[in-house]
């Protein structure tokens, strides 16, 4: 476990290591406040033991009041099922989601605890703190949405930013970094427009920390800045393989 922010009863946290085997590596990202917790992006069956465990010596089951899965993966979702029946928690997701997400065996009487976010985003409460809710549509996923807890100037961006390969837990070298990152967004992001719209957008907010869902975080106005600034300027998707829309000889 790593923390990011530990102040006044507010605690942000990640585990970076709970995934084995062929699994691509995800982080766990829990927020704390004043014993209420918020679990983003709690992943899959082989994940979800581990982590159960690692909260409980945090948070009893009864203080997590809020999941959040950022889309509709796999590596985020495949274990909803197990912390919706061992706890009271509200899940939060795209509403283009609500619907999909169930064949991953949610059982009928959680599905109604499962909460559609708007297009536009939103905002939750989190013991006495706030998290906002921001649209990513299109990055990756067509329904994606990122979460910016207020208090500790965290943005947690999901698929944007991710890195598969290091092993350290921190970026310090940005430019090493960025070579483990260019692959994955240049074929997993669909297009550079709907980064750039989101560039825009986050450069309006105080950001100390960018914590993506797979890889390493992005701690400081610096490094937060270079990582913006790199993620705007890349082409992806669709700029790069359009050539491909071809049937093979």
């Amino acid at each position: 476990m790593h923390k990011l922010y530990d102040r006044d009863g507010h605690q942000n946290l990640f585990f970076h290591d709970l995934c084995e085997g062929a699994a691509v590596q995800a982080n766990q990202h829990v927020i704390v406040d004043h014993g209420e917790a918020m679990l983003l992006d709690p992943g899959g069956h082989k994940v979800y033991t581990k982590l159960f465990a690692e909260l409980a010596s945090l948070v009893p089951p009864s203080g997590l009041k809020h999941l959040f899965f950022s889309h509709q993966d796999p590596d985020i979702v495949a274990a909803a099922n197990g912390w919706l029946m061992v706890t009271e928690a509200t899940a939060h997701v795209s509403k283009l989601w609500t619907r999909f997400i169930p064949h991953f065996g949610i059982d009928a009487f959680a599905v109604d605890r499962m909460i559609g976010i708007e297009d536009g985003g939103g905002k939750l409460a989190v013991g006495s703190g706030q998290v906002k809710f921001l649209p990513a549509h299109f990055l990756h996923s067509s329904g994606n949405i990122q979460v910016y807890d207020c208090v500790s100037k965290i943005l947690y961006s999901g698929d944007l930013g991710a890195a598969v390969g290091p092993e350290y837990a921190f970026v310090e070298d940005f430019e090493a970094h960025a070579r483990h990152m260019r692959g994955f967004h240049q074929r997993y992001m669909p297009t550079s427009r709907a980064i750039r719209a989101w560039a825009r957008m986050v450069r309006g907010l105080d950001i100390e920390t960018i914590a993506p869902q797979h890889g390493a975080m992005f701690v400081g106005k610096e490094m937060v800045g270079r990582f913006i600034d790199w993620v705007e300027s890349l082409e992806c998707g669709i700029e790069l393989l359009e050539e491909l829309y071809q049937v093979p000889d």
